[in-house]
């Protein structure tokens, strides 16, 4: 077994662990309780865990060369981090949870997203009032829970930091992605509502804003600045580690942005043009708005805003993009700031295994297919 694919064992014990004890906590309240948890676990089986690989993969490329730490100082730094990359998974859990209610998306990898699997349990229960608004309010307790669940778990795993100062660091990093990841979310719900009002040569810009705080932080910055971070980091190797990371970021997510529109869903688990349905407000679609008339605009507006789109609706808006040259530019822009990612990530030193490490996972983030 890999190193890689030994870390991702114990993330998942670790979470597994976690979770039978709230079980446990939530049984001696109600019976009732226990959807909470099911779902939570559902959510953190599988997946590509490139988040807690990011992280782990920066602190040991971060690490001292020089024995700073005796073995029993060690052993406990890497269980601390094996805490750390569990809670960033429950993290980007919680965050698809709220994500998947905010778009209304009916599914998450081939299955029922957690609002309309609460609406189920209220349907097939035979209970009183809305299961619309039931899966809204089980869905929105799930994620908040689950956020709470995430920096409880961080908080212990940072009890066995090597230093105060390591400490406070983390919980800095920490911290921030939180802050960012809520500022993101709400600036892309006000971008879907708001854009027919803005100035269509501004979508653009708008867009890459979203991502950048929505996305592309919180999914690699982030956890590379906090394994960084608990190796002992200076400021200039942080900032070094971000000028790779924002990049390799935004290129990740306009790759999903890609997907969203013209993924394979077999491979993607989301239905095809998924994106268009639930009138995302992509790079693709301010580069395709750009090039269009105002007729033909105004049309394209219409048709995304709609959350009943056909096939042939669908298919009509995915030849527009394509048509327009917004494909394109954004797989241009995506190889640009892979290149520009690479380039920063080897300017940094790493410890040689991390760094291939790293290498490779750039790679896989940038070239995937779901």
């Amino acid at each position: 077994m890999s190193e890689s694919e030994t870390l991702l064992k114990l993330v998942q014990e670790h979470l597994d662990e976690f979770c039978s004890t709230q079980r446990q906590d939530f049984s001696s309240i109600s019976d009732d309780l226990a959807p909470l948890v099911d779902y939570t676990q559902s959510l953190l089986v599988g997946g590509k865990r490139f988040r807690a690989l990011f992280c782990y993969w920066s602190w040991v490329g971060h690490l001292p060369g020089s024995p700073s730490q005796s073995s029993q100082q060690k052993a406990l730094s890497a269980e601390a981090m094996v805490g750390i990359a569990a809670s960033l998974e429950m993290f980007h859990a919680a965050a698809l949870v709220h994500d998947d209610l905010l778009d209304q998306s009916d599914t998450r990898r081939g299955q029922p997203a957690i609002h309309k699997r609460f609406e189920s349990l209220h349907s097939t229960s035979g209970w009183a009032g809305s299961h619309e608004r039931f899966g809204v309010a089980g869905s929105v307790l799930v994620g908040d829970l689950m956020l709470g669940w995430s920096s409880e778990i961080f908080g212990t795993a940072l009890l066995n930091a090597p230093s105060a100062e390591v400490s406070a660091a983390c919980r800095d990093e920490f911290s921030r992605m939180r802050v960012e990841v809520m500022a993101g979310q709400y600036l892309d719900v006000v971008e879907e509502n708001a854009a027919i009002t803005r100035p269509v040569e501004d979508a653009v810009g708008r867009a890459n804003n979203v991502i950048l705080y929505k996305s592309a932080k919180y999914s690699i910055e982030a956890p590379l600045l906090i394994g960084a971070a608990f190796a002992g980091a200076s400021p200039d190797q942080l900032r070094q580690v971000s000028e790779f990371g924002v990049p390799l970021g935004m290129a990740f997510q306009l790759r999903d942005d890609v997907l969203g529109v013209f993924g394979d869903p077999a491979v993607t688990g989301k239905p095809a043009g998924d994106d268009l349905r639930e009138g995302k407000r992509t790079v693709l679609v301010g580069y395709t708005r750009a090039s269009l008339s105002n007729s033909v605009g105004k049309l394209f507006d219409e048709m995304l805003s709609s959350r009943e789109l056909t096939n042939e609706q669908v298919g009509f808006l995915q030849q527009t993009i394509i048509g327009s040259g917004a494909l394109e530019k954004v797989e241009r822009t995506i190889t640009e700031l892979a290149s520009q990612a690479m380039a920063a990530l080897n300017r940094i030193t790493l410890e040689p295994q991390a760094m291939a490490h790293l290498k490779s996972m750039a790679e896989k983030v940038i070239n995937r297919q779901a």
